[in-house]
C-alpha cells in the first residue's frame, strides 16, 4: 500500500511515547499500549479548519484506549491489516482492509487494536462542520449528534465512493499548487467527502438523506417544508404556507404540531437559526458581523435573535463565528 501525503511527515519514530504524542497532538489524547522502542510508527497529516486527514501505521501489535472526541468525529478507514475495536456502548466490530472501517462518534470512548501490517487513513471532522453540512443536504437543522453506527462497510457502492474521494483527496492534497492552494476548491472536495460519508454511514439521518423520509413521515407537509427551506430568506406566513399546503390555516397549525412538534413559524424560525448557523460557520470573522447574517434570515431584534440562538445551539452566534 503506498503512503499517502509523504511530504506532510508529523513524526517518524520507533519510540512508543514519541508515537502516542503526535497522534494525540494530531487527532486526540488516548493511552497507547504496544512494544517499547520496537515499532515503525509513521503519521502523515494536513489539517485545515473543519477537516483533517492523515495516514498512519504502527508496524507494529498496538492498543489505543482512547476518550470520548467531543468536538470531533474520527473516521478510521483500514487500507491494509486489520483492527479490533469496542466502544463504550458496548459495540465491536473488525475491520478487515478495505472492507470495514469505523467511526468515532463525539460522545463514547473507544478502545482498537492495529494488527502489526495496519494501515489506515484517517479523517477528523468537527461536530460543526458536518452536522451543518447535513442540514444543508436534508433541508433542516441539526442539533443532536449524528449517531453513526460503529461499523462502516466498506465494501458498498457508498463505502468504495467515500474510500476513493478520501483517497482522491489526500493525493490532490499532495501535489504542489493543487487544491491546498485553492481553498474554495479544496472545501469542495472536503464537502464531497463529508457527502459520501453522510451517505455511506448508518445513522438517524439517513432515511432524511436518501429522501425515504418525506412521504412517511411528513406527508402533506412535504411541499410545505421544501418550500420553506427553499425561501427561508423570503417573508413566510401562516397564509402563505397554507396555500401552499392547499389546506386551512387551522388544519397547517394542526399538522406541523402531530408531525413536527411545533408551529409553522416555530419550524421556520429554527430552519433560519440553522442557515445562519451554517453562513457563520463558513464565514471570514475578520469580514463578517453577527448582526449582518441575522439580518439576511430575517432576525431584526438582536438580543431576541442571540437567546433563540442559544436555546437551539448551546452558544452564541459570536462564538459560532470564530470557532
Amino acid at each position: 500500500m503506498r503512503e499517502y501525503l509523504a511530504g506532510d511527515v508529523v513524526m517518524s519514530t520507533r519510540s512508543l511515547e514519541e508515537a502516542r504524542e503526535a497522534v494525540t497532538r494530531v487527532y486526540l489524547p488516548h493511552d497507547l499500549l504496544g512494544p517499547q522502542d520496537a515499532m515503525d510508527m509513521r503519521l502523515n497529516a494536513t489539517s485545515d479548519r473543519y477537516l483533517t486527514v492523515g495516514y498512519l501505521t504502527y508496524q507494529a501489535e498496538t492498543e489505543l484506549r482512547m476518550p470520548a472526541a467531543e468536538q470531533w468525529y474520527h473516521i478510521n478507514l483500514q487500507l491494509t491489516g486489520s483492527t479490533w475495536a469496542s466502544r463504550s456502548g458496548g459495540e465491536r466490530e473488525h475491520t478487515p482492509a478495505q472492507h470495514r472501517g469505523l467511526i468515532l462518534n463525539p460522545e463514547q470512548a473507544n478502545t482498537v487494536r492495529w494488527s502489526a501490517d495496519a494501515e489506515q487513513l484517517i479523517l477528523k471532522v468537527s461536530r460543526s462542520s458536518l452536522e451543518s453540512h447535513l442540514s444543508d443536504l436534508i433541508g433542516r437543522p441539526v442539533t443532536e449528534i449524528v449517531d453513526f453506527d460503529f461499523g462502516l462497510d466498506l465494501s458498498t457502492s457508498s463505502g468504495q465512493s467515500l474510500l476513493r474521494s478520501v483517497e482522491f483527496l489526500a493525493t490532490e492534497l499532495e501535489k504542489p499548487g493543487g487544491v491546498r492552494d485553492m481553498p474554495l476548491a479544496r472545501s469542495q472536495l472536503e464537502a464531497y467527502v463529508l457527502t459520501n460519508l453522510l451517505h455511506a454511514g448508518r445513522h438517524q439521518y439517513s432515511d432524511a438523506l436518501s429522501g425515504r423520509e418525506d412521504s412517511a413521515r411528513l406527508g402533506r407537509l412535504a411541499p410545505v417544508v421544501r418550500y420553506i427551506d427553499e425561501h427561508a430568506d423570503a417573508e413566510l406566513t401562516p397564509e402563505l404556507l397554507a396555500r401552499v399546503a392547499c389546506v386551512s390555516v387551522r388544519t397547517l397549525h394542526a399538522a406541523f404540531q402531530e408531525q413536527l412538534g411545533e408551529s409553522p413559524m416555530a419550524y421556520v424560525r429554527r430552519i433560519r437559526l440553522g442557515k445562519v448557523r451554517t453562513d457563520l460557520l463558513r464565514a471570514d470573522p475578520q469580514r463578517t458581523r453577527v448582526t449582518d447574517v441575522a439580518l439576511r434570515w430575517g432576525f431584526f431584534h438582536q438580543s431576541r435573535f442571540a437567546q433563540q440562538y442559544r436555546e437551539q445551539f448551546n452558544e452564541l452566534p459570536s462564538v459560532t463565528l470564530q470557532s
